[in-house]
C-alpha cells in the first residue's frame, strides 16, 4: 500500500478538482453567494487584514478563509474587529503589553450599518463592517469599548459580552448584508450564541420549537479545538439574565436555555453540543480522546478533520515553486498523484539551496525585529538554527530544552548552533511570565548560552513564517494528551525543517517513525531523549544521506495532512454527505 493511501483520508484519494466535487454532490444547490458557508470565530489572526489574534485558533481561521477564496467556495468569516491590540515589549528585562489602537478603515473594511443588542440593562450599538473578496468576505462587528481579544477574565462579564455581541450581533449582520447561512461552523463554544440567535429567530417567526431545533442542529457544526471540558469557563444564571436573555425574543427558547442551568451556572459546551448535530475535532487523536459530555452525561463523539494550513501563505515562494515544478503539489495545492515518487527524488543539495534562501528571508525580518535585549540578530548560512515558536503556555513546555543547561550548552557549542525561542505569554498569566524570566536569567548567567540562545518577543505571524523558512530544526514538545492539533509543526515540515516532537495532536495522524520523536514513561525520560534527538537532528544537517532521509520521510507522511485544501474538502464531505 502506498504512503499516500495510508496517510490520507479516503476522500482525497481521487484527483477530481474541487469544483467537480461540488457539482457531483449538488453542493452548489445548497451553497451559493446568497447562502454561504459561515465560519464563526471569536479570534482571527490575520495581520494583513488588521485583526491580530492570540494563537492557533485565529491563524487557522485566516488560513481557512484564504483556502476557501482560492477554491472559490462561497464563504463568510464572522468575527469581531477588536479596536485595540496588545503587543509584547521588553524594557530593562521586564515584559509589558503595549496597547495600540486599530482602525478597520486602514485595512480595507467598509462600514455597512449598525445593529443593536441588549446587555446589562443597556441598548448597545454595534457597527457592522466588512471586507469583501471575490468569493469570500470577513464580516465583523465592533464598537469603541469592545476592547482587545479575550479582554477580562474568561468567565467575566466583558468576555460574555464579547461572545454575545459576536453571536447576536453577527447574526443580525448577516441579515443586514442579505445573507442566509447554509451552514454555521462554530469554532469553540464562544460562538454558541450565533446558533442560539438563529434558533430564536426561527421560533419567533412561527416555527415549532422542536422543528426549529432540528433545523438548527442539522445546519450547525461545532468544531472543538481543546481537549478537556473542565478547562472551559462557566457563566452564572445572573450573567445570562443580564447579557443573554434580554436578546431572546422567543419564550420557548428562553425556557429551553434556562432549563440547562445546573447549580446556578452553565458550561457553554453542554448547550453547544446540543444545538449542533455535527461535531468535529481537529486531529485524529483529538477526535478519539476529547472528553466532552452532553446534558445527559453521555460522552460525545467527534468527527476527525485534522487542521491544515494555507500552503502558499506559509511556504517560502522558492519552495512552493520547487514543489509545483517537481509535481509534488498540484495547482490546488493537493499532493499530486505521484508526489511520493517525486519526494523520493529530493536531494540534499536542493534542500540546502532552498534553505539558504529561507535564511536570507529570516535575516531580513530580524533586522526589524530585535530580541528582548534590543539586539538585531543575523545568522550566517552555516549556522544551524533550532527554534521553539509557540504560545508560552505550560502544556507546550517551552522550558523543556533548558532542563539540563550543561547538555544544551554542550550540543550547541559542539555544532556552533543557535536556539531561538519565541512565544507570547498570555496577558495576566503571571506564573508563565515568571517561568520565562527564570529561563532567560539562567541563559544570561552562562557565557556561551547568552550568545547562542535568543528570545524574540511579540511573537506573531511574521516571526512564525520567518523562522519556519529560515530554521533547520523545530521543537514541538507538548505534554502528550493536551495538544488538540497544532499547526506550527506543519509549517516547519512544509519548509523542510526537521521536526523534534512528542507524538501528540496532529503529529500523531502519522506513525511515530515519521519524524524525530521523543517519548518516555515519564518526563525525565522525555528530557533525556530530547537531547539525543537534538544531536541527531543537527548532525543530519551535516550529512547528505540523513538529511534526505528525514526530509523525504516527513514530506511523504505529512503533505496530505498539511494541505488546507484537503481540510476544507473534508469539511465539505462531512457537511454535505451524498
Amino acid at each position: 500500500m502506498s504512503l499516500f493511501k495510508r496517510h490520507t483520508l479516503e476522500n482525497i484519494e481521487d484527483t477530481e478538482s474541487f469544483s467537480e466535487i461540488l457539482d457531483r454532490r449538488n453542493f452548489t444547490k445548497k451553497l451559493s453567494d446568497e447562502r454561504p458557508y459561515t465560519y464563526w470565530t471569536i479570534e482571527l489572526y490575520d495581520q494583513e487584514n488588521g485583526i491580530r489574534g492570540g494563537g492557533g485558533l485565529g491563524v487557522l481561521a485566516a488560513d481557512t478563509r484564504r483556502v476557501a477564496e482560492r477554491l472559490e467556495v462561497p464563504f463568510v468569516l464572522v468575527t469581531p474587529f477588536y479596536p485595540v491590540e496588545l503587543h509584547q515589549c521588553f524594557e530593562n528585562g521586564e515584559s509589558y503589553d503595549k496597547v495600540l489602537a486599530v482602525d478597520y478603515r486602514d485595512f480595507g473594511f467598509e462600514y455597512v450599518d449598525s445593529v443593536f443588542i441588549r446587555c446589562n440593562n443597556e441598548l448597545v450599538e454595534l457597527s457592522v463592517v466588512q471586507k469583501v473578496f471575490e468569493k469570500t468576505r470577513i464580516l465583523s462587528i465592533t464598537e469603541p469599548n469592545f476592547r482587545e481579544l479575550y479582554g477580562g477574565e474568561s468567565c467575566g462579564d466583558h468576555r460574555l459580552y464579547q461572545e454575545v455581541a459576536l453571536g447576536f450581533g453577527g447574526y443580525q449582520a448577516l441579515k443586514l448584508v442579505g445573507l442566509k447561512p447554509a451552514i454555521m461552523q462554530l469554532n469553540e463554544v464562544a460562538t454558541f450564541f450565533a446558533a442560539l440567535a438563529r434558533l430564536d429567530e426561527l421560533v419567533f417567526n412561527g416555527m415549532d420549537f422542536y422543528e426549529a431545533m432540528v433545523y438548527t442542529r442539522k445546519h450547525t457544526l461545532y468544531t472543538n479545538h481543546t481537549l478537556v471540558q473542565a478547562a472551559e469557563a462557566s457563566f452564572s444564571l445572573s450573567q445570562f439574565e443580564r447579557y443573554v436573555f434580554p436578546n431572546l425574543k422567543s419564550k420557548p427558547v428562553l425556557k429551553w436555555l434556562k432549563d440547562k442551568f445546573s447549580g446556578g451556572s452553565l458550561r457553554l459546551s453542554s448547550v453547544t453540543i446540543e444545538i449542533a448535530e455535527l461535531r468535529s475535532g481537529v486531529s485524529k487523536l483529538h477526535a478519539r480522546v476529547a472528553n466532552y459530555h452532553d446534558i445527559s452525561g453521555e460522552k460525545v463523539k467527534f468527527k476527525a478533520v485534522t487542521n491544515g494550513i494555507d500552503i502558499p501563505y506559509w511556504t517560502l515562494p522558492d519552495i512552493l515553486e520547487f514543489y509545483q515544478e517537481s509535481n509534488i503539489l498540484d495547482e490546488k495545492f493537493y499532493p499530486s498523484t505521484v508526489f511520493e515518487a517525486q519526494v523520493s527524488r529530493i536531494e540534499a543539495g536542493q534542500i540546502r539551496e532552498i534553505k539558504k534562501r529561507g535564511r536570507d528571508f529570516l535575516n531580513s525580518v530580524l533586522k526589524r525585529r530585535p530580541d528582548y535585549l534590543g539586539n538585531c540578530l543575523e545568522f550566517s548560512q552555516d549556522d544551524i538554527i533550532i527554534d521553539f515558536k509557540r504560545r508560552f503556555v505550560d502544556y507546550k513546555r517551552p522550558w523543556l530544552p533548558f532542563s539540563d543547561l550543561k547538555k544544551l550548552r554542550d550540543i550547541l557549542e559542539r555544532f556552533g548552533a543557535h536556539y531561538v525561542l519565541s512565544g507570547r505569554v498570555h496577558s495576566g498569566d503571571s506564573r508563565m511570565l515568571s517561568k520565562l524570566y527564570e529561563l532567560l536569567d539562567k541563559v544570561q548567567e552562562d557565557d556561551y548560552l547568552k550568545t547562542h540562545v535568543h528570545y524574540l518577543p511579540d511573537y506573531d505571524e511574521e516571526i512564525a513564517r520567518a523562522l519556519s523558512v529560515g530554521s533547520n530544526v523545530s521543537v514541538n514538545v507538548p505534554i502528550v494528551g493536551l495538544e488538540a492539533c497544532g499547526t506550527s509543526w506543519e509549517k516547519d515540515i512544509l519548509n523542510m525543517c526537521l521536526l523534534i516532537s512528542t507524538h501528540d495532536g496532529g503529529v500523531a495522524d502519522a506513525t511515530i517513525d515519521s519524524y524525530l520523536s521523543i517519548s518516555g514513561e515519564n518526563e525525565k525520560e522525555e528530557i533525556e531523549q530530547f537531547y539525543i534527538r537534538l544531536e541527531e537532528a543537527i548532525s543530519a544537517w551535516k550529512n547528505d544521506f540523513d538529511l534526505e532521509f528525514w526530509v523525504r520521510k516527513e514530506l511523504s507522511r505529512y503533505l496530505p495532512i498539511i494541505s488546507g485544501s484537503r481540510m476544507l474538502k473534508d469539511y465539505v464531505d462531512y457537511l454535505f454527505k451524498s
